[in-house]
């Protein structure tokens, strides 16, 4: 706490993009850890600078009716959730709130519709996730978990709510296993990957297993049905270590990672190092949403930019003639080509790897017109992609879908797309991929020239 500031009494009358309540005091900014909207708080002082100042709530004079009791027990200590005391359909209408402010104050844009949002369980959701793992001492042992609130300290967690329950059951069973290894201050990491029939757990080793580690660890995959991964340096290190993999094995065997789209007949395969959406469930739906906007056509060449391992590519190549699949990582590039030669969409496909921070208008118009586009950037957005984009005028696509993570970076692509570009926003929602979390993801409509509103 700073020193000299005493505690503070706050109306708190909104949430930031953070999840944190937003209070005034004598002119200066109060953003209070804890609060929402509506509530009258004592808040303690951590942070303070000339115009604002960070707090935490310490005591809810008035508390709202949207609090509730958080349903996980490290709620107070582990950083892995901000948003549990408040109500989950609440959680929502703050983060469709975020994005129409940011769209707003940033981009000075209103969409013409505003989607009913995307959400669904709020509770073991999470198919992917980074545990850090720490020899805290002797006595204490190893812990395995998410960091702790504003702290690189790892959070003594026995259990995770947003984890699958058989993962959430596996976490006190890992820290035993890496405190019975000999390299137990050498594994700094595990992560997660959860496919359809699949739980792989990849162990980040900075020394190799000695005999009697692999032995463990074989007996850990054994007892507890999951897949585990070796990875000594970076991701493309990874292999499978047991059960050994199988080189005759399909992408859609029992023993493999990979996710279904169902409703457009696809699967995708994926390495646990690959990246995939953390939901699948959201996914699925987000999917839906992203096409049903899209609204390929037979007759239409279609673009999909960052496009990963195929995630949207492959449900649009069912749709359209022809679909161009651009993606930074040459590894994800390949496994896309390889996924749609395995769905049967190999001749309607056409995957390139090229780093699109970098687009250029020459790059784009080497590839041909595009009749319409998806773009599913990371959290930087795709500054260059929109600018190139405005700059290829009538050679422009007719219609845009911008799936985005970052509300922010949306909103200043947004305003290039219309300010420069000549498109319309017809409509944007949020998607709920990350319950309990402040993390906003959005999907976001644009159209070239005037046409019958989707509904």
């Amino acid at each position: 706490m700073p020193s000299g500031e005493a505690d503070l009494e706050l109306e708190i009358e909104s949430l930031d993009q953070d999840g944190r309540g937003v209070a005034h005091d004598g002119g200066k900014v109060i953003f209070v850890e804890g609060g929402l909207t509506g509530e009258r708080v004592v808040a303690r002082p951590l942070r303070s600078k000339t115009s604002y100042a960070i707090a935490e709530t310490i005591t809810v004079l008035r508390g709202s009716a949207t609090r509730v009791t958080p349903d996980c027990p490290h709620f107070d200590v582990c950083g892995g959730c901000s948003m549990q005391h408040l109500d989950a359909r609440a959680q929502v209408a703050v983060k469709q709130r975020v994005l129409e402010n940011s769209l707003w104050h940033i981009g000075r844009l209103k969409p013409d519709m505003i989607f009913r949002p995307i959400h669904g369980p709020y509770w073991g959701y999470r198919f992917r996730a980074r545990l850090s793992v720490r020899r805290v001492s002797k006595e204490s042992g190893v812990l395995v978990g998410f960091h702790e609130k504003k702290s690189s300290f790892i959070a003594d967690m026995t259990e995770c709510r947003v984890l699958p329950p058989h993962v959430s059951a596996l976490l006190v069973p890992l820290r035993h296993l890496v405190e019975s290894l000999s390299i137990n201050e050498k594994l700094p990491q595990i992560e997660l990957a959860i496919g359809e029939k699949v739980t792989a757990l990849v162990l980040r080793l900075l020394e190799p297993l000695n005999a009697n580690d692999e032995t463990l660890v074989r007996a850990f995959a054994r007892e507890h049905a999951v897949q585990i991964w070796l990875q000594s340096k970076g991701p493309d290190t990874a292999y499978r270590f047991e059960p050994p993999a199988r080189p005759e094995a399909r992408g859609d065997d029992d023993d493999a990672l990979f996710y279904r789209l169902p409703e457009f007949g696809v699967f995708l395969p994926f390495m646990p190092t690959d990246f995939t959406q953390v939901n699948h469930g959201i996914n699925r739906v987000l999917v839906q949403r992203a096409l049903a906007l899209l609204d390929p056509q037979p007759h239409e060449r279609i673009a999909d930019l960052f496009s990963g391992l195929g995630n949207f590519s492959l449900p649009i190549a069912t749709r359209a003639a022809a679909v161009v699949g651009i993606e930074g990582s040459a590894v994800l590039t390949r496994r896309a080509a390889e996924n749609a030669v395995a769905n049967g969409l190999g001749d309607k496909t056409t995957f390139h790897s090229a780093n699109l921070f970098h687009a250029t208008v020459e790059q784009f118009q080497a590839l041909g017109r595009f009749d319409k586009m998806l773009i599913d950037p990371p959290r930087d957005g795709a500054l260059e992609v929109v600018k190139v984009i405005a700059a290829l005028g009538a050679d422009a696509p007719s219609r845009i879908v911008y799936v985005s993570c970052n509300p922010g970076s949306l909103a200043r692509d947004a305003a290039i797309l219309v300010t420069q570009g000549g498109y319309v926003l017809r409509g944007a929602g949020v998607v709920n991929m990350f319950p309990h979390t402040s993390h906003v993801e959005s999907v976001v409509w644009f159209e070239k020239a005037a046409g019958e509103a989707l509904t």
